[in-house]
């Protein structure tokens, strides 16, 4: 596998993945520091920051920015998590200069312009605004804030209407200032690309970078409990989460192989049960996501108001069966095939691949090789997986619901069977 690791003198890291049946180049700067890098009154400046960041700079207007990526037949976009924020391009190969010295512009010299901003400052609102008209979105931040209460992981990414119309220039250039460092940060491209053509350019552009460390985010602290929106919607969402392993735990994949079990597809024990046996929804699943201190084990469904306790009740079932009786040889090896697939897949795209490259330097130092990744997998065992959902249902459980419910006594029985803290909020 082609894949190339080099460190700058500033700190950065540059790495590559040279495809050659290939002739565009997916690329980006990852930044290690996301919405939970933010101190309470920063709430939303990351994801902010993030769109002004194409607002203009001291080189380019806006316009400028789209216009010039765009004429090569090229795009570029960012996007905001919680850990980390990136911003990323596709061009054809001859035009790798061009999209880094973007990316570098935007970066480096963004320009804050208060009349962009207030327009900017409008587009965040619409996008709030489309979260909360989404039922989805309403649920899963809920189920964050029930998870990590008074942390900023527990907020929502986008943040408020009220905080987001707080924010001058000087709010970005204070996180940017803070967050935005060479040994934070990691360059990575996959695709058309040649690793020492890519380091030169990236030691032209990025040498002004800020040399100094970060510091590191708050400890998550997770803590669980109950959060309930009864918002007039169609449906009622239920979202249901445990603390998962982090990142770098031994179980991680473990979690990841329990997702796939329980909701990782139309053969999975819940789509089997709760939709194909008792029409309870039309979508159900289960994720398990990592930080580099948490995670969140999680699962997602929805049904008519009448029929939520019912749906509840099948889901918690169906994970105390899992934790008494285990999990079938077929079951595991399905789930396995899955997962190597997605590995595998993700070599096939450039994008992702260079996303996975970054992510991997960002949380790990390094990059694993796919066989690395497989072996992993590989050595996961039925008894694991059982272990794991044993050690999940004796931990806070974090619920969230969104929409109406008209059982409310019966599925405030079923609720009851979890552990759930004392302190619920509405």
């Amino acid at each position: 596998m082609s894949v190339q690791v080099s460190q700058l003198a500033n700190g950065l890291i540059v790495v590559s993945h040279t495809m050659p049946e290939v002739e565009t180049v997916s690329l980006g700067v990852w930044i290690g520091a996301g919405s939970r890098s933010e101190a309470k009154h920063e709430h939303g400046v990351a994801h902010f920051l993030e769109h002004m960041a194409f607002k203009g700079t001291e080189r380019r207007s806006a316009y400028d920015i789209a216009e010039e990526i765009e004429a090569v037949g090229g795009d570029l976009n960012a996007s905001t998590g919680v850990d980390s924020t990136a911003y990323y391009a596709r061009v054809m190969r001859k035009d790798l200069p061009l999209a880094l010295d973007i990316l570098s512009d935007i970066i480096l010299s963004p320009r804050f312009d208060p009349v962009e901003l207030a327009r900017e400052q409008e587009v965040v609102f619409q996008e709030i605004a489309a979260c909360l008209d989404s039922p989805e979105d309403i649920v899963f931040d809920l189920v964050q804030e029930a998870a990590f209460p008074d942390q900023s992981l527990g907020r929502p990414i986008l943040g408020t209407v009220a905080s987001v119309k707080g924010f001058k220039p000087n709010h970005l250039g204070a996180y940017l200032s803070a967050h935005y460092h060479a040994p934070n940060m990691v360059l990575a491209a996959a695709g058309a690309v040649e690793h020492e053509a890519l380091v030169a350019e990236a030691e032209r552009r990025f040498a002004a970078l800020d040399i100094s460390p970060t510091m590191p985010p708050t400890t998550a602290v997770y803590s669980g409990g109950f959060r309930r929106m009864d918002k007039s919607f169609e449906q009622t969402h239920i979202v249901l989460t445990f603390e998962a392993p982090p990142y770098r735990h031994a179980d991680y994949f473990t979690a990841q192989m329990l997702a796939g079990v329980l909701g990782g597809g139309m053969s999975s024990r819940l789509f089997q049960e709760v939709r194909e046996r008792r029409g309870l929804c039309y979508s159900v699943y289960a994720f398990s996501s990592g930080l580099i201190d948490s995670g969140m084990f999680t699962v997602h469904a929805a049904s008519g108001p009448e029929r939520a306790h019912e749906l509840f009740a099948v889901i918690r079932d169906e994970l105390v069966r899992a934790a008494e009786h285990g999990f079938r040889p077929e079951e595991i090896s399905r789930v396995k095939a899955q997962l190597k697939m997605g590995l595998l897949a993700g070599l096939e795209s450039s994008s992702a691949r260079a996303e996975q490259l970054a992510r991997q330097i960002l949380i790990h130092g390094r990059v694993f090789t796919t066989q690395e990744l497989i072996e992993k997998v590989e050595r996961i065992e039925a008894a694991d997986i059982q272990a794991l959902v044993e050690r999940l249902l004796v931990s806070p459980v974090s619920l969230a619901t969104v929409g109406p419910i008209r059982h409310v006594a019966r599925f405030d029985a079923v609720t009851e069977k979890f552990t759930i803290p004392s302190t619920k909020a509405a």
